[in-house]
């Protein structure tokens, strides 16, 4: 008996072999995007981390430029501010600009004499203040403005006089400020009229504060900045108080 030939009998199940289409213009170039190298999207990755830190690092400047961090070092502040307590301080709080000289850029201007403009206001009493003392001290201190130019500090039964009027500071207890010349310049520090360009201060506990009593006025120059705000403790959170006067 024959058998049936194995390689016949499949023959009519066979289907004809169909090459691929060939890819289309706009399929062939998603497929060469989808192979683009590893290299470009981790150059991309590189540049916006580079961009991040770059921007970081400006406004980190730029704002390190007109606040400054400060950590009051003593007693001298009290009750006002204690030791250890951190205090922003505005750096730029003083500044000032001729606007006559820049308004001169103008092709066809001349103005004449000066026009100061102070957009935070300038130098006031009550200020509180970080300075660099006009005797030698490794580090800042931070103080309270008394005296402005023109004015003639003196003192009576625990009260500070400014031009002969007794000033009335709500931030202290009571008449509690004495003053003893002990000046190593030869100048008299407790009838003091302070000059232009300069001020007196006075650390709030004036027991226990080395201040214009001891090294007399300070220039303007001297003046780090104003300190405007306690951010910690958490409990002293808050705007720092500089005075009430009726000038």
């Amino acid at each position: 008996m024959q058998m049936p030939d194995q390689r016949d009998s499949g023959r009519g199940d066979e289907r004809p072999v169909v090459a691929p289409p060939a890819p289309s213009d706009a399929t062939a170039a998603t497929m060469e995007d989808t192979k683009a190298p590893a290299g470009k999207s981790g150059l991309r990755v590189v540049r916006e981390i580079v961009e991040t830190v770059l921007l970081a690092v400006i406004l980190y400047v730029g704002v390190r430029t007109v606040v400054m961090p400060y950590e009051v070092d003593g007693a001298s502040m009290e009750p006002n501010l204690a030791n250890h307590e951190r205090v922003l301080v505005n750096r730029v709080a003083y500044w000032d600009v001729d606007l006559n000289s820049a308004l001169n850029w103008i092709p066809g201007v001349d103005r004449e004499g000066e026009w100061v403009f102070t957009p935070f206001g300038g130098i006031g009493r009550g200020d509180v203040i970080v300075l660099d003392p006009p005797t030698q001290h490794d580090k800042p201190y931070i103080k309270r403005i008394i005296g402005l130019p023109g004015d003639r500090i003196t003192f009576q039964d625990g009260y500070i006089l400014v031009n002969g009027e007794r000033l009335d500071e709500d931030y202290i207890d009571g008449p509690v400020t004495e003053c003893t010349d002990r000046s190593t310049t030869g100048t008299d520090t407790c009838d003091v009229t302070v000059p232009e360009g300069a001020v007196y201060v006075l650390g709030d506990n004036r027991d226990n504060s080395q201040d214009s009593r001891f090294f007399g006025v300070v220039p303007e120059e001297n003046i780090d900045g104003k300190a405007f705000f306690s951010n910690w403790p958490i409990g002293e959170l808050g705007p720092i108080g500089h005075g009430d006067y009726d000038d």
